[in-house]
């Protein structure tokens, strides 16, 4: 790799249940050395679901923006379980909407300048009613729009999250 940084020593700052705080010390390519601050988190997984032109979207308060956010159902991967299974999971939890197909359709890094999340977004296909039962510390709202009304709301910067952003480009196909 041209830029590759080489780790010289790990330290942990906090540990916490959805992620970790480091700060490595790092040789950078002109063997120099510098910090790195890391928030390390074992990524998530997000669902586009497109039914009858109308997408499937849920509402929450997210705190660290002190406002209520439009996306698409998304979680975080529990430890060994696997980003479509996440995905499967999740889209039951937050909507009472299970699918029978999932397609990976992005792989995305939400901020790469400091931190090792990746999220997996997916297109669900083959909708079926199932039974919604939230986290206890989840307060949401499922709801559909029309295509054209999301693709407007995001146009019209209604809709800030990145991953609810990144699942709507791949709409071409979709009316």
């Amino acid at each position: 790799m041209e830029f590759e940084e080489k780790t010289l020593r790990e330290e942990y700052v906090y540990k916490g249940r959805i992620l970790n705080l480091k700060k490595d010390l790092v040789e950078l390519p002109d063997k120099s050395e510098s910090y790195r601050e890391i928030v390390e988190h074992g990524g998530g997984a997000a669902v586009l679901c497109v039914s009858d032109g109308k997408i499937l979207l849920v509402k929450q308060f997210r705190y660290a923006y002190r406002e209520e956010l439009i996306e698409i159902p998304a979680g975080k991967i529990d430890a060994g379980e696997t980003p479509v299974d996440a995905a499967k999971r999740e889209l039951i939890e937050e909507t009472g909407i299970s699918a029978g197909k999932f397609t990976l359709i992005a792989e995305m890094y939400p901020s790469p300048g400091y931190t090792n999340e990746k999220i997996y977004i997916y297109r669900a296909e083959g909708l079926k009613k199932a039974s919604a039962h939230l986290d206890k510390d989840e307060f949401l709202r499922a709801f559909t729009l029309p295509v054209s009304e999301v693709k407007e709301m995001a146009a019209a910067g209604k809709i800030k999250d990145a991953k609810t952003l990144i699942a709507l480009s791949h709409l071409n196909d979709v009316k």
